[in-house]
C-alpha cells in the first residue's frame, strides 16, 4: 500500500493549450512534468548515502503546513455539536435522552449531508426499552437519506471547483457555489418541515411521550442551523478549491470559541435548557457563514473567483446534481453501517446502558478522526502533486511520511485516552454505571483509533488516485 502510489511508467506530458473541463484527477496526473527522473531522485536525494533524511524533513514540512490548518478546521467544526451534547448531558437523563435522539435524527437528515466526507458522528438514542430504541433506529434510518444527500451535494463541488479552478475557469467557482447554496436551501425546506414536527412523529411511533417532548423542542431550536449549514459548506468548499485555509480556520476557530460560553449561558442561565443547546449551534454556524463571507466578498484573494449575482449563474443545475445524487447515496450507505451498530446494540441486555456507551465511544472516536482525515487529505494533495510533477520519488516519500505521522498520532491519543479512561466518561454523564463501563471501554476503543488512524490516512492517499475506488473499499468495509 504505502509504495502502489508510484506509477508503472513515467507520467505523461500533457499538450499544448489551456486546461479544459476534463477530469480533475486526470489533470492532476497529467500536469506537465518539470523535471526528468533523474532530477526527481537528485532533488530527493540519494536514499543510502543519507540524502533521505532530508528529505523527509522537507516532506515533514510541507505536510505538516497543509495538515494543521484542516486538522484545526475539521475538529473545530465538529466540536461544535460535541459541546452542546456534553452540556445538555449534565442537565439530566431526560434531557440527554430527548437531545440524543433529536441530534440523531438531524444528524443524518441534516448536517451530515452538508459536510464533506468526514466520518459522521453517530449519537445513541437513549429510550426506555428495547421495543422503542429499535423503533427509534427505523426512524433514524427512514430520515437518514435526506440528510445524507445534502452532505453528497455539497461534496460535489470538491468536483467541479476544483475542475474550474485547475481550468483556469475561475467564474465557474462562484457559479457553482450559487447554485450549490441554492438547491441545500431548497432542499432545507422539506427537512425543517420534519424537524418542526419531530415530536408529534415520534409520539405517534410509539416514544415515550416526555422523551418525544423533549426531541421535538430541540429539533425545532435546530433548524436555524441547518440553514447555517447549507450556507456555510458550498463557501467551504469554495475557499478549499483555492487552498485558502486561514479564512476557514479563523471562522472554525471563533465560532468553536462563541460557542462554548454560549451554550452555558444559554442553557443554565436562560432557562431554555436542551433547547439553548441546540440555539447556541444555530448562532454559532451563522457566525461562521458571517466571517466566511465577509472574506469572499472583500479579499483580494478572492477576486477572480467571485462571480456576479446573475440568472446565469443558477442555470444547469443539472451538472451539479448528477455528482450530487451518487455520493450522497454513497455516503447514506456508509452511515446507515454506523446506526446498524446503535441498533444492535439495542438487542442487547439494558439497552438504554448498552447504547449510552456506545454513543459515548463513536463519539469519542468520530471527534478523534478529523485528525488521520485533515493528515489523509493533506498527504493526498501531496501525492497527487508529485506524481503530476514526474517525481514517483517524492511520492513515496510523502506516502511513508503520512504513516510515519499516522502511527505517531494514534499512539499518542491512543496512549493518552488510556490515560484518562477513568475520568474520560465524566464528560458525558453523571451515571456511574456509564462511567465505569466507558472504563472498561476504553482499550477497544484506543484500538480502534489506531487502526482508525493508519486506514483515514491510507483512504486520503488513494482518493487522490482513485476517488470512486476509495468509496467502494469504504463501504464494503462497513458493512
Amino acid at each position: 500500500l504505502f509504495f502502489s502510489v508510484a506509477p508503472s511508467r513515467p507520467a505523461p506530458t500533457a499538450g499544448k493549450g489551456g486546461g479544459g473541463g476534463g477530469d480533475m484527477e486526470e489533470g492532476l496526473l497529467l500536469r506537465p512534468s518539470t523535471e526528468g527522473a533523474a532530477a526527481a531522485w537528485g532533488r530527493w536525494g540519494r536514499p543510502w548515502r543519507g540524502g533521505v533524511v532530508q528529505g523527509m524533513k522537507e516532506e515533514a514540512g510541507r505536510l505538516g503546513r497543509l495538515a494543521a490548518p484542516m486538522v484545526a478546521v475539521t475538529v473545530a467544526q465538529y466540536s461544535v455539536q460535541v459541546v452542546s451534547t456534553m452540556v445538555v448531558g449534565h442537565l439530566g437523563e431526560l434531557a440527554l435522552s430527548g437531545a440524543a435522539i433529536a441530534t440523531s435524527i438531524c444528524g443524518v437528515t441534516g448536517f451530515s449531508l452538508l459536510v464533506s466526507d468526514l466520518l459522521v458522528l453517530v449519537w445513541g438514542a437513549v429510550a426506555t426499552s428495547t421495543g422503542s430504541l429499535i423503533m427509534n433506529e427505523l426512524t433514524k434510518a427512514s430520515t437518514c437519506t435526506v440528510w445524507i444527500q445534502q452532505l453528497g451535494m455539497a461534496s460535489a463541488l470538491d468536483t467541479l471547483c476544483g475542475q474550474a479552478y485547475g481550468a483556469r475557469q475561475y467564474q465557474k467557482l462562484g457559479s457553482h457555489t450559487y447554485k450549490a447554496i441554492l438547491i441545500l436551501l431548497l432542499v432545507c425546506v422539506p427537512i425543517s418541515l420534519l424537524w418542526a414536527s419531530m415530536g408529534k412523529i415520534l409520539s405517534l411511533i410509539g416514544q415515550d411521550p416526555l422523551i418525544s417532548q423533549e426531541a421535538g423542542k430541540y429539533s425545532r431550536w435546530m433548524i436555524p442551523s441547518l440553514f447555517a449549514y447549507a450556507t456555510c459548506q458550498p463557501l467551504v468548499k469554495f475557499l478549499q478549491a483555492q487552498s485558502l485555509t486561514c479564512p476557514m480556520l479563523l471562522g472554525s476557530i471563533s465560532t468553536l470559541c462563541l460557542h462554548v460560553p454560549l451554550c452555558w449561558v444559554l442553557v443554565f442561565k436562560t432557562g431554555l435548557g436542551n433547547a439553548g443547546a441546540a440555539l447556541a449551534i444555530g448562532i454559532s454556524y451563522w457566525l461562521n457563514v458571517l466571517v466566511l463571507g465577509l472574506y469572499v466578498y472583500h479579499s483580494s484573494s478572492c477576486k477572480a473567483t467571485r462571480a456576479p449575482l446573475t440568472r446565469e449563474a443558477f442555470q444547469n443545475a443539472n451538472e451539479f446534481l448528477r455528482l450530487a445524487i451518487p455520493s450522497a447515496v454513497m455516503i447514506c450507505l456508509e452511515w446507515w453501517s454506523f446506526e446498524l451498530l446503535i441498533l444492535m446494540s439495542g438487542l442487547l441486555p439494558n439497552p438504554q446502558l448498552e447504547t449510552s456507551v456506545l454513543s459515548i465511544c463513536l463519539t469519542t472516536i468520530s471527534t478523534i478522526y478529523a485528525i488521520p482525515y485533515g493528515i489523509g487529505a493533506a498527504a493526498g494533495t501531496r501525492v497527487s502533486n508529485e506524481l503530476g510533477a514526474g517525481n514517483p520519488q517524492g511520492a513515496q516519500t510523502s506516502v511513508c511520511m503520512a504513516m510515519l505521522v499516522a502511527i505517531t498520532e494514534a499512539a499518542m491519543v491512543s496512549l493518552t485516552l488510556f490515560a484518562v479512561r477513568h475520568v474520560w466518561g465524566r464528560a458525558y454523564s453523571d451515571v456511574d454505571e456509564v462511567i465505569i463501563y466507558v472504563t472498561n471501554m476504553a482499550p477497544l476503543v484506543c484500538i480502534s483509533l489506531i487502526l482508525d488512524s493508519l486506514q483515514g490516512v491510507l483512504s486520503g492517499i488513494k482518493a487522490a488516485s482513485a476517488l470512486l475506488l476509495s468509496k467502494l473499499l469504504n463501504l464494503q468495509s462497513c458493512f
